[in-house]
């Protein structure tokens, strides 16, 4: 059985033979890449919502693939190679733990997070958001956004106070809405989501997987009714909303039965 050290030395070792021998391998590019980075990454994330730990490892893999592939690409410009990638990350590591690599007291998971922000400005970034990555989806962004003004100390004290502004925020959107103003309604419809956002932190749940999780919900009780409706020889666009939801119910009560949700 190959050790850690074999496997990963067998992968730079037919990434480079792809990358001289394959006409396709031979064409990419980091650019031709990206987006097909960015689709491994949501596989990925289907696999973990999905709790499919075979698809995880196979999705893992894939990105492991991508990541060395950049580098092949990064050492033929003398750019970099994959030991500068892994060395990189290991100073970096070593430097934001100073609480296991040096002589730093820490409590909890808080005040590591704290320190790993003090220690970014120190490194020379401007903004404790400098690391937001502007091509996020907007609620990840939203959550990563307010985790790091957290690790500063910008942050409520408790969830009941997160809880009124969301309420706060609620009726501001209503009072728009009954304006008729559409540039208001976005924004406060935005102030909305951003304060659902926040108060996720503090109840523990991550907003984009919740989202996700009812999208997906949705879609395979949506599937189940279409199926439903086929079966008695009915034509979904032609029903009334009224008999859709006959069809609605019933469909929720097989999922969770099929689910085993109480």
């Amino acid at each position: 059985m190959r050790t850690k050290t074999d496997a990963f030395s067998r992968l730079i070792t037919i990434m480079d033979e792809l990358r001289e021998e394959c006409p396709w391998d031979k064409k990419q590019t980091m650019d031709s890449l990206r987006y097909l980075t960015i689709e491994e990454m949501y596989e990925l994330s289907d696999a973990i919502l999905e709790k499919d730990m075979q698809e995880i490892k196979k999705e893992l893999g894939d990105l492991l693939l991508h990541i060395v592939f950049y580098s092949r690409i990064a050492s033929e410009t003398n750019d970099f190679d994959i030991a500068d990638v892994i060395n990189n990350v290991c100073d970096k590591l070593v430097h934001r733990h100073p609480h296991i690599y040096g002589d730093v007291k820490v409590k909890d998971e808080v005040e590591v997070k704290k320190n790993w922000e003090k220690l970014k400005l120190k490194e020379g970034k401007k903004s404790v958001l400098e690391g937001v990555p502007k091509s996020l989806p907007a609620i990840v962004k939203s959550f990563r956004i307010q985790e790091k003004v957290r690790g500063i100390g910008f942050d409520w004290d408790n969830k009941d106070q997160v809880w009124d502004k969301v309420l706060e925020e609620i009726e501001e959107l209503k009072d728009e809405v009954e304006k008729g103003n559409q540039d208001r309604i976005e924004s406060e419809f935005g102030d909305v989501l951003f304060a659902l956002t926040n108060y996720s932190r503090f109840i523990n749940v991550n907003p984009e997987d919740a989202l996700e999780r009812t999208n997906k919900r949705f879609i395979k009780r949506f599937q189940i009714m279409e199926k439903m409706i086929t079966k008695k020889g009915l034509n979904l666009s032609d029903m009334k909303l009224s008999d859709m939801d006959v069809f609605w119910e019933k469909a929720k009560e097989e999922y969770y039965i099929a689910n085993d949700i109480d």
